[in-house]
């Protein structure tokens, strides 16, 4: 039996799994990633201890098994600037909840000389993405500017670029390898996803100099050796994606139409749109799914950035739940329906893009209990899961077969059977909740042992399969509910920024 490592690097922990040639998961290990909050809206890691937890995730599985190949996936958006001779990090690393770069962003939209003052749609046509903090390179021009050392040292051609697979195969290379793979580099606003290659005209717009960026290898195919653990031994690394994309991956959504839902600290939806980039109308992303040999997929990518980090908030900050998974029966313990909680936490991301819209509650009366409110924080996930859902289908011209899901959330019942019953379609929660490691380790199967999609396809199981129940009256009523607390929501935060 030959066995492939799979290691998603993640925003909250690394994890590592061993996935056999039939692309069945036999064991795992997690890292815990800590991150730090210098001040509001800025969030960071350590860039060792990235490093160090993907030492600590693959340690004690690779003695045990012989590894024929080795699949990366990574949090995407997240960067570390680093001294291309000596190694070390001159940035911590920027996760991609930061918004220190959104009075770049600012800026950029409101210079006569910019640009995209020009020709507004730049940016999407070049990238699918939109001008905004989630993104890396805002925050890369915001470090150059508050820090010119660090920017004339990047003209001069002394420091090195990455998202995080970047900096750790660096760092365990030795500088060997600087690479990255057209997902993650279509994740940066430097990349034109319609060419596969880093864009002089972003480079420009965001002052960034070619040099310090990785080399683009495909999605799939041999890399190089990489010595995971330090122990001298060097394992051929064969993949490397984003994460969510790892995960449509995972899910088997080979075909055009084929959507997943990976649940987390936030809600990412991405759709397979077929070998052929599409403009959405509708506030979403274009984003390269996996790109190598004959095979290209784009997908349209909804994030949502506030899921799980909701129901931590419930449970940490205002203590009505002692762990996540109490928010199931609490939920179901409710009996005011007509609590609404719009928890946009850290902002709308898609399909509104509305960065200073904060969370709200609505419907409080004398007999609101703690279970309403959580009760309404799972319908407000789900009512936002929806809206993603919602303008895919529109921009693709007709709904998913099916949701497929994976992830923390995906285990609690509410939250589930709520989504099939407002999008009116069939939940499929994946047998395997590591779909992101397991399929970057599949992806590393198809380039190093032939593993064919078909087979892939085959060997993919839903754990739980929700359909939808609800009443059409009372379905209709919740979303009406939901609007209007979004509009009141909008409104209130467009009425505070005239003062």
């Amino acid at each position: 039996m030959k066995y492939l490592l799979g290691i998603d690097q993640g925003t909250t922990q690394t994890t590592a799994v061993i996935v056999d040639e039939r692309g069945e998961m036999i064991e795992k290990n997690s890292a815990q990633l800590p991150a730090r909050f210098p001040q509001a809206g800025w969030v960071e890691q350590e860039p060792a201890d990235i490093v160090r937890t993907v030492r600590e995730a693959c340690a004690p599985l690779l003695d045990k098994y012989e590894i024929a190949a080795v699949g990366f996936d990574n949090q995407g958006e997240t960067f570390v600037v680093w001294d291309a001779e000596t190694g070390e990090a001159v940035t911590p690393a920027i996760v991609w909840q930061d918004t220190r770069g959104q009075s770049i962003c600012d800026s950029l939209a409101a210079s006569a000389s910019s640009p995209l003052s020009a020709n507004p749609d730049l940016l999407r046509q070049k990238t699918g993405l939109l001008l905004d903090s989630y993104f890396s390179a805002p925050k890369l021009k915001w470090v150059f500017e508050n820090h010119p050392d660090i920017r004339r040292k990047a003209h001069a051609g002394k420091l090195k670029f990455g998202t995080t697979e970047t900096w750790v195969i660096w760092s365990l290379t030795q500088g060997k390898l600087h690479v990255t793979d057209p997902s993650t580099a279509s994740r940066t606003l430097l990349f034109d996803m319609n060419k596969f290659e880093w864009d002089e005209d972003l480079l420009k717009l965001f002052d960034v100099p070619r040099s310090m960026l990785p080399q683009v290898k495909p999605s799939a195919g041999y890399i190089g050796d990489v010595d995971f653990v330090g122990q001298g031994s060097a394992l051929p690394l064969h993949a490397l994606l984003v994460d969510q994309q790892a995960a449509l991956f995972g899910q088997a959504c080979f075909n055009a139409g084929e959507m997943k839902c990976s649940f987390g600290t936030g809600s990412f939806l991405l759709m397979n749109i077929g070998g052929k980039p599409q403009l959405s109308n509708n506030g979403l992303l274009t984003t390269v799914g996996w790109n190598f040999n004959n095979h290209t997929a784009y997908a349209f990518d909804g994030g949502i950035f506030v899921t799980g980090s909701a129901v931590q908030w419930l449970r940490d900050n205002l203590k009505f739940i002692p762990d996540s998974a109490a928010s199931h029966n609490a939920a179901n313990r409710s009996t005011d329906s007509g609590v609404v909680v719009v928890p946009a936490l850290q902002g709308l991301a898609a399909p509104h893009w509305r960065t200073d819209v904060q969370g709200a509650m609505f419907g409080l009366n004398r007999s609101t209990t703690s279970d309403d409110i959580v009760r309404a924080t799972l319908d407000g996930i789900a009512c936002r899961v929806y809206e993603v859902v919602t303008a895919m289908s529109q921009d693709a011209g007709a709904p998913p077969p099916y949701l497929k899901v994976d992830g923390g959330p995906s285990s609690n019942p509410y939250l589930m059977q709520m989504i099939a019953d407002l999008l009116e379609l069939e939940v499929q929660v994946s047998a395997a909740l590591e779909a992101t490691a397991i399929g970057i380790a599949n992806l590393a199967g198809v380039s190093a042992l032939g593993t064919t999609f078909d087979a892939l396809a085959a060997n993919w199981k839903a754990e739980k399969i929700y359909t939808p129940k609800m009443k059409k009256e009372e379905r209709g009523k919740k979303l009406e509910q939901w609007n209007k607390a979004l509009d009141a929501v909008k409104k209130f935060h467009e009425e505070e920024e005239k003062k």
